[in-house]
């Protein structure tokens, strides 16, 4: 956490795959990040031999989250945006079986998963507990080691260099590193929260780039939520949870046919605004990107994997649900298309820039500060996201996030077996019930009168971070994850 971190909406949401930002996704980039680093070393060639070490968090429940793969997808020099998920199981069970990496795509070494990835159990690194270092041996016989942190979200540190700058040093027109200071910049320059954040992208690509690129966020999102509600079965992990989201889909949808995401949405914008129609749909995208997720599908990190399904199930409320009601009540019949992706565009920079200032102020790492970090903070993000796109000011924004958070305040995060599937399935449909909750009490509450703002909720929420047992960070020692035990014969 620097007072000079700067955080673009592409830093906070990143097009990945599943099921962990911190322990799949993170050290997925760590990997390909040694890999740059021994290329400018001029050292990759030299590679004879690799180990990586697994510290912490990594260590306890890297398994259940896909470490191990994510490390040799990672080595191997595979893009996470672009890989075939399809191709993963068979690409890993040819390393394991041929007993070889082809490291950058390069250099062909050996390499064995199961001696060559050491999981530390009962050890832990002082910087973060999500701790990788990648040991290699040159063909001299000389020894390169290199340790890198996953901090959540998908963001990477390298043992020694300054945190938080994921992309190139910029003048950032209205520099943020709190909502007072976000506020501040509102209200002086009569500007909303996303219009803020636009103009704060303009420092680092064109606005055209940018809203491409956001664009292209929720492309993902709601191709992430229709295969989700389109695939049953059980999930991976062998704790045979069974998918419910297509199960859902098709109680909703009843009989009727439909081609494509298109078609289907517009199914469901028809089926009325019957509150348990509403709340039930809600349900089925958050469970439908999760469920994804845990299948090693091809997800948003939002602003981690964990909690992916929150911000694309409030976002696609809002889309199918909440525009066609305001353009009802303004007697607007018709929209347009480039009216429509506006309004996308604008909640998703609203919720990066809510979600940057958590990062900057307390965490959003699961691994350092427990559930509060991963489903809080993303229920933070679309509350106030939404808050602003149903017209709320800038002050019921904040006020909306601070209610989200102050009610995930001190979640745990106790995945049983280490698995990214109970409870943290279901926890991303309470997260996104509370975001529209919170997002609902404030645009009917006057901000001027709230007693606890947002960088209040901020600093408490990294205080009890702190204050909590280090079992409830996703070490799989405690909560669930032992009051319920499932032996592997069970599963």
């Amino acid at each position: 956490m620097t007072e000079q971190e700067q955080i673009s909406v592409f830093d906070m949401f990143k097009i990945g795959i599943g099921p962990s930002s911190s322990h799949t996704l993170g050290p997925w980039r760590a990997a390909k990040l040694f890999l740059e680093s021994l290329k400018k070393q001029s050292k990759l060639n030299s590679v004879q031999a690799i180990t990586v070490h697994l510290y912490g968090s990594l260590a306890k429940t890297g398994r259940g989250h896909g470490t191990d793969i994510a490390v040799e997808l990672g080595l191997c020099d595979f893009d996470p945006v672009t890989f075939d998920v399809n191709r993963i199981t068979p690409m890993i069970n040819e390393i394991a079986r041929e007993k070889k990496l082809h490291l950058a795509g390069q250099v062909h070494i050996d390499f064995n998963p199961e001696k060559d990835l050491v999981f530390h159990h009962s050890e832990s690194l002082p910087y973060h507990p999500n701790a990788m270092m990648f040991s290699v041996r040159l063909k001299d016989n000389s020894v390169l080691e290199e340790i890198y942190y996953s901090v959540g979200g998908g963001f990477v540190v390298k043992d020694g260099e300054v945190p938080g700058q994921s992309t190139t040093r910029v003048t950032l027109k209205f520099p943020v590193n709190t909502s007072a200071e976000l506020l501040h910049h509102c209200e002086v320059n009569k500007l909303s929260v996303s219009q803020i954040v636009l103009e704060n992208e303009d420092s680092w690509r064109k606005e055209s780039e940018v809203r491409s690129g956001v664009m292209q966020i929720w492309k993902v999102m709601t191709e992430c939520i229709y295969r989700g509600c389109h695939a049953s079965g059980e999930l991976p992990g062998g704790l045979k949870v069974t998918r419910r989201a297509a199960e859902l889909n098709k109680k909703l949808i009843g009989n009727k046919t439909y081609s494509g995401i298109e078609e289907w949405m517009h199914l469901i914008q028809s089926g009325g605004t019957n509150f348990k129609y509403i709340l039930d749909w809600v349900t089925c995208f958050a469970l439908a990107v999760n469920e994804e997720n845990a299948s090693f599908g091809r997800v948003v990190t939002a602003p981690t994997n964990g909690a992916a399904g929150v911000i694309p199930a409030v976002l696609m409320y809002y889309y199918l649900f909440g525009i066609p009601s305001i353009k009802k009540m303004k007697g607007e019949n018709n929209s347009s298309d480039s009216e429509a992706d506006d309004e996308l565009i604008r909640f998703l920079l609203t919720a990066s820039e809510i979600g940057s200032i958590f990062k900057k102020g307390a965490t959003i790492s699961a691994a350092m500060g427990g559930c509060q970090a991963e489903i809080g903070v993303s229920s933070a993000m679309a509350a106030g996201a939404l808050t602003e796109r149903m017209g709320g000011s800038p002050q019921q924004a904040m006020m909306a996030a601070e209610i989200a958070m102050e009610h995930h305040l001190g979640l745990t995060c106790d995945p049983i077996r280490g698995l990214v599937q109970i409870p943290c399935i279901e926890r991303n449909t309470m997260g996104a019930m509370k975001a529209i909750t919170a997002a609902q009490l404030a645009l009917n509450s006057d901000p001027g009168n709230a007693k606890v703002t947002l960088d209040d909720v901020v600093k408490t929420m990294w205080h009890t971070a702190l204050d909590m047992n280090h079992k409830f960070k996703e070490t799989a020692e405690g909560g669930l994850a032992t009051a319920v035990p499932i032996s592997l014969s069970e599963c």
